[in-house]
């Protein structure tokens, strides 16, 4: 117990140290996102904070420095939607904190970050793959749930949590035996019921309104929805559904993010002018429900030339795989390049767009003077299947500590001095 007590108070002391530390990573080819590239660039981080960015900054004398010629330097990937943190074992159900039972299928009360497993095996495989923010959101239901950014840091779920909520997720379409016509109607009837519960809460707690199709919880959860501080996420692929999510949207005057969005090219326009944010894939061009028998794998780039936000995304379906294979966004974003989106707006689709969406972009998503120090020093184009990230820095620690994944690949990639060969 001493022991354990111990190296938590010394890994906690070399953190704090490492974050005082005053870091440059000089000679790379930097990309801030928020601006042009920087040939031969530097980034200066101290205090977990991004100093300066540019080509000609003044380095202090007893600065780290890390030379990064003929490396890309750019932001930590920011991955708008997973389940980190919250399935570990898909088959397993005590591990499983992404979704909740709900009445009738509606859990808007829901904030699965409060499961939050900060030992979570998957994040180190996460930041070793450029991960540094992520947005964990639940499954399931007609109403979801709540959403939260977390941040890719050593310590508890509170220390992880960068903000909460940022977002209800809603889906619309057909859901087992319900028509899409019906999740139509009782999200309308939801939404309605949340207005009138807003208006008449004192007489709700006297018992003198009529009973309403959600729990006083749920009601409650979706007020900063109505009153358009939380914005909602529907989960609708088909191109009719995503209007009728952009019809409910300005019905009750709601802000809204769509969510897989297959079909969304087919009213690019309509959503560019709504102004209303995209989270969709480039990986597949299979339809897997009659929902989106219009995918393609053009989906982001003719949206972003359409002037679309969009935040690129993966499989983000619950199980463990799609946990752990949240470091495969990148592949997501040069899949996107590959069918026609330019690479500037793929790069900015998994770094400051879903920073922006999720109202987190004054701290992560970009490399300015300000932000925190989240940097990725990759050994070439991050797009690029054979590129790898050779350090990783998170709020300006760099990751050092070996994933579950490193030991085993170690443990197995050498056979024992004794092993023969059958």
């Amino acid at each position: 117990m001493r022991r354990t007590i111990l190296r938590a108070s010394l890994a906690t002391l070399v953190a704090t140290a490492l974050s005082a530390q005053t870091v440059a990573i000089t000679g790379g080819k930097v990309y801030p996102v928020s601006g042009p590239v920087i040939e031969n660039g530097t980034v200066l981080m101290r205090d977990g904070r991004i100093v300066a960015v540019g080509a000609n900054v003044t380095i202090p004398a007893d600065a780290q420095r890390i030379d990064a010629t003929g490396k890309w330097v750019t932001p930590g990937i920011v991955n708008a939607a997973t389940q980190l943190g919250l399935v570990e074992v898909g088959a397993v159900a005590s591990t499983r904190e992404g979704s909740a039972r709900g009445r009738d299928g509606v859990a808007a009360a829901f904030m699965p970050w409060e499961g939050l497993n900060p030992s979570s095996v998957y994040f180190g495989p996460a930041r070793d793959g450029g991960i540094t923010s992520a947005v964990v959101y639940p499954r399931g239901g007609l109403i979801s749930g709540q959403v939260a950014v977390i941040h890719l840091v050593s310590g508890t779920a509170d220390d992880m949590v960068l903000r909460a909520p940022v977002g209800m997720v809603a889906s619309l379409g057909h859901m087992g035996n319900m028509p899409r016509a019906e999740t139509i109607m009782r999200l309308r009837e939801i939404l309605t019921d949340a207005r009138a519960y807003r208006t008449r809460r004192a007489d709700f707690e006297r018992a003198q309104t009529r009973a309403f199709a959600a729990s006083r919880l749920d009601l409650e959860a979706l007020l900063p929805v109505l009153d358009g501080r939380v914005p909602m996420i529907v989960n609708a692929d088909k191109a009719s559904d995503i209007e009728a999510a952009m019809k409910l949207a300005n019905e009750f005057k709601f802000k809204l993010i769509i969510g897989g969005g297959a079909e969304a090219w087919q009213v690019a326009a309509k959503l560019a002018a709504a102004k209303v944010p995209v989270l969709t894939g480039a990986m597949n061009n299979i339809p897997d429900s009659f929902s989106s028998l219009g995918q393609r794998q053009e989906n982001a780039g003719l949206l972003a030339r359409a002037g679309v936000s969009v935040a690129l995304i993966g499989n983000a379906g619950g199980g463990d795989e799609e946990a752990f294979n949240v470091r495969n966004v990148r592949y997501e974003a040069g899949n996107a390049v590959a069918y026609g989106m330019e690479w500037n707006a793929a790069l900015r689709a998994i770094t400051l767009s879903p920073a922006e969406i999720f109202g987190v972009a004054d701290r992560v998503g970009s490399l300015q003077a300000g932000k925190m120090a989240d940097v990725v020093i990759w050994s070439g184009d991050p797009f690029e299947f054979a590129s790898q990230p050779e350090k990783v820095f998170v709020r300006g620690v760099q990751t050092v500590a070996p994933s579950r994944q490193d030991l085993l690949e170690q443990r197995y990639k050498t056979l024992p001095p004794n092993y023969r060969a059958p």
